[in-house]
């Protein structure tokens, strides 16, 4: 009945009703016993549950024949008159009789589409379970929901907020509360100066800023409505209100050519690029984290505070990295730190002298090193200490991560290890031909595709659409070599990076490399200047080991010539008392060779 219901669509019920009523009548004409037991109840019960097997021993009950045949007659008249009336009907149908053309299923609604909870473990893990520790204060995960739940309440339906992302609970509290809201949280660099802040802001336009009580916002911050944040908030814990596709995250780049480009992050790459890592890493709710990054970037934020609590596992901040904080939360129950070069740098400088920092790094279960290369000097002293490689992995704003080393796979010095499952990595030539050649030598910008990537940048059509290949793929404007195994080494930027010289094309980043193995040299940076022989000559920026006896050119040209190759020595060199970097630790280069 329901089938036929709904195939007649239009017809009136009463002509449904009418003809599933025959249709009920139809198998009855096959026996005269059926017709009658149509309309008159047999003579014989109908068995009781737990009887069946009486039936079919039961004697037949007797059919009266003149009573069968009136009924047939009755049954006969009304069939008579109700099919041609009822075929009518079925045939005014539209489409009735015409060939059936298939229908496409018509797309999910929304809510269809939610994906799973970004943090399940705010409900589904013990009440006391640890979330988050910043220097004395913490929070479980009951009281982390709580004050994520009454800061939802105060959001108040804002389609965009921004945080300041201070290293403390009130940021982690705010952000856990946006994501929850579904509303886009647009963390702001602290040391950002006022022409800068202000672009970000007048860019993403905010409804409210999210703080800490006794933060002192800027200027540019005066016209947005601020709320502060109350870490000992109590509120019902909010389910996840947005879709996979909606922005979870707008995060700004830095802007090399020109202002910051807002990258908006939608949710199912965050989820994507988190699960990804816990495959790799083999990350799950037993491991506690310890690093000291800010928190208003993909490394810090992303990874730092939200993986923990996806895989529901806790996260202890340093507020200010040391390596004495580090030494103290590993010896005390972390296994995993996350740091940039310049941090590791540190712990290689103080690991000789501090049996502390050596036995908390010889039990953590997982070092991990990004957003720019960690010389390979400071891999060697940190093994040679501790008997532990610190593994690399590859990402930027708008792919979250790529690439990574496993737990389980060699902790190769100088490469950022195996495309991420889900990833899809390729290495491109200038005219745009794809490299196929996994011989560790031949260089190409990488291109990666998969759910991990950015959506747009916002307000920036131009720019999206000059970021990606007619065919999905990301420029990710980074030079590279795969080696016969598919791991990837980085060899520099495409845009500051890659050195043409001499017909060949060469990255600073390998011959950085050579050069931190000198004794002589403690910080490298090497760029390419414009030569009208070779077309671009190498230049070496040094920080000596010792100032007062700095390594000569001589000695380091010959030095990277016999490492490396003699085309790829510098012809220049530059000594200088530091290497100026951003707040992640990369080198800027761009102050060296403008400044």
């Amino acid at each position: 009945m329901p089938c036929l219901h709904q195939a007649l669509g239009g017809v009136p019920l009463l002509a449904a009703v009418l003809l599933c009523s025959i249709g009920a009548l139809v198998p009855a004409f096959a026996s005269p016993a059926g017709i009658t037991g149509a309309l008159v109840p047999p003579a014989v019960p109908f068995p009781e549950r737990g009887e069946i097997g009486a039936v079919g021993t039961a004697a037949a009950p007797e059919v009266d024949r003149e009573r069968f045949f009136r009924q047939l007659m009755v049954y006969g008249g009304i069939v008579a008159a109700v099919v041609p009336a009822a075929a009518r009907l079925v045939m005014a149908v539209p489409g009735w009789g015409q060939p059936h053309e298939p229908r496409t299923p018509p797309a999910p609604a929304k809510e269809t589409q939610l994906v799973t909870p970004l943090f399940p473990a705010l409900t589904d893990t013990p009440a006391d379970r640890p979330a988050l520790r910043f220097g004395e204060r913490s929070l479980t995960y009951a009281q982390l929901a709580a004050a994520a739940g009454a800061l939802t309440g105060r959001l108040g339906g804002a389609t965009r907020v921004a945080v300041w992302a201070t290293p403390t609970m009130e940021t982690a509290v705010a952000v856990v509360a946006a994501l929850l809201a579904g509303v886009p949280a647009v963390p702001l660099n602290p040391k950002s100066g006022e022409k800068e802040l202000g672009h970000i802001l007048s860019d993403s336009a905010p409804e409210l800023v999210l703080a800490a009580p006794d933060d002192r916002l800027p200027a540019p911050l005066r016209d947005v409505a601020r709320v502060d944040v109350d870490v000992h908030a109590t509120g019902p814990a909010p389910g996840d209100r947005a879709t996979a596709e909606d922005p979870a995250l707008i995060v700004y780049t830095s802007g090399t050519t020109g202002p910051p480009k807002g990258a908006v992050i939608p949710r199912r790459a965050i989820a994507s690029t988190l699960d990804a890592l816990a495959d790799a890493w083999q990350w799950t709710g037993d491991d506690v984290l310890v690093h000291g990054l800010p928190l208003f970037h993909v490394h810090g934020l992303v990874l730092g505070i939200l993986g923990p609590l996806r895989r529901g596992g806790s996260v202890r901040h340093l507020g200010r990295f040391s390596t004495q904080g580090v030494a103290r939360e590993l010896n005390a129950g972390a296994t995993m730190l996350f740091g940039v070069p310049t941090m590791y740098h540190r712990i290689a400088e103080a690991v000789t002298s501090d049996p502390e920092l050596v036995k908390a790094l010889t039990g953590a279960r997982l070092l991990v090193s990004g957003s720019a290369a960690l010389p390979v000097h400071d891999h060697g002293r940190i093994a040679t200490a501790t008997g532990r490689r610190v593994i690399e992995r590859y990402g930027m704003t708008e792919t979250l991560m790529n690439t990574s080393v496993r737990a389980d796979g060699e902790a190769r010095p100088g490469t950022v290890g195996v495309p991420l499952p889900g990833v899809e990595l390729r290495l491109v030539e200038e005219d745009g031909s794809e490299v196929t050649a996994y011989d560790g030598e031949t260089v190409g910008e990488i291109q990666v595709r998969g759910p991990n990537l950015f959506t747009e940048y916002l307000n920036r059509p131009d720019a999206t659409a000059a970021a990606f290949t007619a065919d999905g793929w990301f420029r990710t404007g980074d030079m590279a070599v795969r080696d016969p195994d598919g791991y990837v080494r980085i060899v520099g930027r495409k845009a500051t990076d890659l050195i043409k010289s001499g017909g060949y094309k060469i990255g600073a980043g390998e011959i950085e490399n050579a050069l931190l193995e000198h004794p002589g040299v403690r910080e490298a940076a090497v760029t390419g200047e414009p030569d009208a022989d070779l077309g671009e000559r190498i230049v070496a920026w040094i920080v000596p080991a010792d100032p007062q006896v700095p390594p000569a050119l001589e000695e380091l040209a010959d030095h990277v010539a016999r490492r490396l190759a003699p085309h790829k020595r510098p012809r220049v060199v530059h000594h200088l008392d530091a290497l100026p970097r951003n707040d992640m630790g990369k080198i800027m280069k761009r102050a060296l060779t403008h400044g």
